[in-house]
């Protein structure tokens, strides 16, 4: 993992949510939605006619944005880009997996929780 100065984050401000409708509506509402001034939006909304290329491209894109510190994305859509997930150790933006309506949360996929597992010697 990278180190990281305050100088590296202290433009974080926004969080950015990839998920289900009802998910990324209920996150809107809390006030966490931004569009900026390109139209690039901090979330993102996954239906099942949304393609792994679509749910990947859209991760990517919040991965390289300057402003976004945390990323939410729902469980079972993150299984759909697992090898993208894992594949990021940066601090910032910080990966949280949540649960969504329909499919609920399980502790055995979620990628931090394992990070904390290894970490600790855990199997």
């Amino acid at each position: 993992m990278a180190a990281t100065s305050a100088a590296q984050y202290k433009d974080r401000f926004l969080i950015g949510v990839i998920g289900d409708e009802d998910s990324v509506t209920g996150l809107l509402l809390a006030g966490i939605g931004h569009i900026d001034a390109k139209q690039n939006k901090n979330f993102f909304i996954v239906d099942n006619k949304t393609s792994k290329q679509q749910i990947e491209e859209a991760f990517q894109a919040m991965l390289k944005r300057r402003d976004m510190a945390i990323i939410l994305i729902n469980q079972h859509v993150a299984e759909q880009i697992r090898e993208s997930m894992d594949e990021h150790e940066d601090a910032f933006p910080t990966i949280l997996e949540i649960p969504s309506k329909d499919h609920p949360y399980d502790p055995s996929k979620d990628s931090v929780l394992k990070r904390v597992q290894k970490l600790f010697g855990a199997d």
